[in-house]
């Protein structure tokens, strides 16, 4: 497993040169969550020389905290990441590192996966850089108004917000400028932020990074966001599809390699498309496994609301350049710019896990020489696709595919998956027993 740049001295000097007094420790459990706990500086530093114990329960329960295992949840060794620091956002004295479980236990880690996937690269002969780009509703309401309506007839923000809205952006720029102003402070960078299809809907792509930080951006991204703007009176909302009435909101990822010369690895500028043959067998490496691998990418029930005909979303697994009705577009604008972006994470996907299911099946297709069918410039949206390339169709199949999967099992290791397998499936239980308002009115009185 990857170890980290766990230096007590250096991040002791650290925190004193920030002025921190407090640090915000993070664990990010499975579905991409910021588990916070906060201690005093002297204390970041003593768990960052012996340890930091956490209790197992992360990979026990659910997203609504329910527990699915019989345990005594006991403490499992974790380590705190002293090259994660970072301000935090809210407090000039206070500053943020993320932790993570290590040893046998930490084998079930999304983020220890995702280190060691980069890790393969690297012994392959790549580095990796990275960006995630997320799309988000805001709503004018709070956690208590959220239950008081029971999660209906919300407001809306910025109901008469339009496709990258001058409006909305002047009417609101000092709430943006603010969003920016937080990322900032821990070394986020936002690419853009812009408004999308929908009242209250906004776009903020990252700017790339190199390894691990890039996920780890996206997850501090998509928690601190919520928190800025719960802080200002509103909720963000990440979920993949809130109403058939509206697009579904998507976490695109883009991702490029650099061999160790330091060239574009999937660029090849005699191609007619401009893709090397390295990027190719990456490419086909994604195709091949990405039905099986689904739930990794799409690891809520919701997520599959969004995966249907008509949705703006792919349905199966495909490819073209500059094709934003394929899963996988190829964006080959430059040589130093060509990269694969993977449009089939929306925007609730753990990012560490996006990553990993991308990073495993393409260094999967490099190894194995994987040819990728032709490229296509159809629209893929109105295409009928072949049997093997569509996509599971919710989350209890998804599920079922990646733990028969035995490619999956190779690269992600058993633990990994049987883990993972287990919370999905408890996930998709708890939905089958649900009725929705939809079945009611479209059966009372009727059947």
């Amino acid at each position: 497993m990857h170890k980290a740049r766990n230096n007590s001295v250096e991040f002791e000097a650290a925190l004193s040169e920030m002025g921190a007094k407090s640090v915000h420790v993070g664990m990010i459990d499975p579905e991409g969550e910021f588990r916070d706990k906060l201690v005093q500086a002297d204390k970041a530093v003593k768990l960052a020389k012996s340890g930091y114990p956490f209790c197992e329960v992360l990979y026990f329960w659910d997203i609504a905290e329910k527990t699915y295992a019989e345990s005594a949840f006991i403490d499992r060794p974790a380590e705190i990441f002293t090259d994660t620091l970072r301000l935090y956002p809210f407090s000039p004295a206070s500053a943020l590192c993320i932790a993570d479980f290590s040893g046998e236990f930490g084998e079930r880690s999304p983020r220890n996966l995702c280190l060691r996937l980069l890790d393969e690269a690297g012994s392959m002969g790549f580095s990796v850089a990275s960006a995630f780009e997320y799309e988000f509703f805001l709503f004018s309401e709070t956690p208590e108004t959220l239950k008081a309506k029971k999660y209906r007839d919300l407001t809306n923000f910025a109901q008469g917000n339009r496709t990258y809205s001058l409006q909305t952006s002047a009417l609101h720029g000092e709430l943006l400028d603010g969003l920016a102003q937080a990322m900032n402070a821990m070394e986020i960078k936002l690419d853009a932020i812009h408004t999308e299809l929908g009242p209250g809907c906004f776009e903020v792509p990252l700017t790339y990074a190199k390894g691990i930080k890039s996920p780890d951006d996206a997850v501090l991204f998509k928690n601190f966001a919520k928190a800025y703007f719960s802080r200002n009176g509103l909720t963000a909302g990440f979920m993949s599809k809130l109403s058939p009435d509206l697009p579904g909101q998507s976490g695109h990822l883009h991702v490029s390699m650099r061999d160790r010369n330091g060239n574009p690895a999937f660029s090849d500028p005699d191609s007619p498309d401009g893709l090397s043959r390295t990027g190719r067998h990456f490419v086909g490496g994604l195709l091949k496994l990405m039905p099986e691998m689904l739930a990794m990418c799409s690891h809520t029930v919701n997520a599959y609301k969004r995966l249907v005909p008509g949705a703006w979303a792919p349905t199966a697994a495909n490819w073209g350049v500059q094709n934003r009705t394929s899963a996988v577009r190829i964006i080959n604008d430059s040589p130093e710019a060509t990269r694969v972006e993977f449009r089939v994470p929306s925007a609730d996907a753990n990012p560490y896990l996006a990553l990993s299911m991308c990073l495993g099946a393409g260094l999967y297709g490099i190894r194995n020489e994987i040819e990728p069918p032709a490229a296509s410039d159809e629209n893929f949206y109105l295409a009928t696709p072949e049997p093997h390339a569509v996509f599971p169709s919710d989350l209890g199949q998804a599920a079922d595919r990646l733990d028969r999967s035995v490619i999956a099992r190779e690269i992600f290791g058993d633990a990994f998956v049987d883990s993972f397998v287990t919370g999905r499936r408890f996930e998709y239980r708890e939905y089958q027993k649900q009725v929705s308002e939809w079945e009611i009115r479209r059966y009372l009185g009727i059947v």
